[in-house]
């Protein structure tokens, strides 16, 4: 085996960047647990922007240049599974409030 002059060759490093993460992703993620936890306070607000946001989140995940398809998929089905009784919340409060100002007091 011939003798080679000099050092060793370092060993070379090989980096892989990790895709980036959607925020609309984990916006929608973010805003469907509020929702779950206390939507009832804002008139079910959180979960139709969670649903908004996961429509738009899942778009941008769909060829895989970014990461959070997953977040996106939780996002829109808590926003979905809690929007309904949010919304009718609202309405039970708003003609609740609405019919019991109308009607005379005795």
């Amino acid at each position: 085996m011939p003798y080679q002059a000099g050092y060793p060759q370092a060993p070379q490093r090989v980096t892989v960047q990790p895709s980036l993460t959607s925020g609309t992703a984990t916006a929608s993620l973010v805003l469907g647990i509020l929702g779950v936890l206390g939507g009832w306070c804002l008139f079910g607000l959180p979960c139709i922007l969670a649903v908004i946001l996961g429509h738009l989140a899942m778009r941008e995940t769909r060829d895989g240049t970014r990461s959070g398809h997953g977040m996106a998929v939780a996002g829109l089905v808590l926003g979905y599974v809690f929007v309904g009784p949010m919304i009718l919340f609202t309405v039970m409060v708003f003609f609740g409030s609405v019919l019991s100002a109308a009607t005379p007091t005795p």
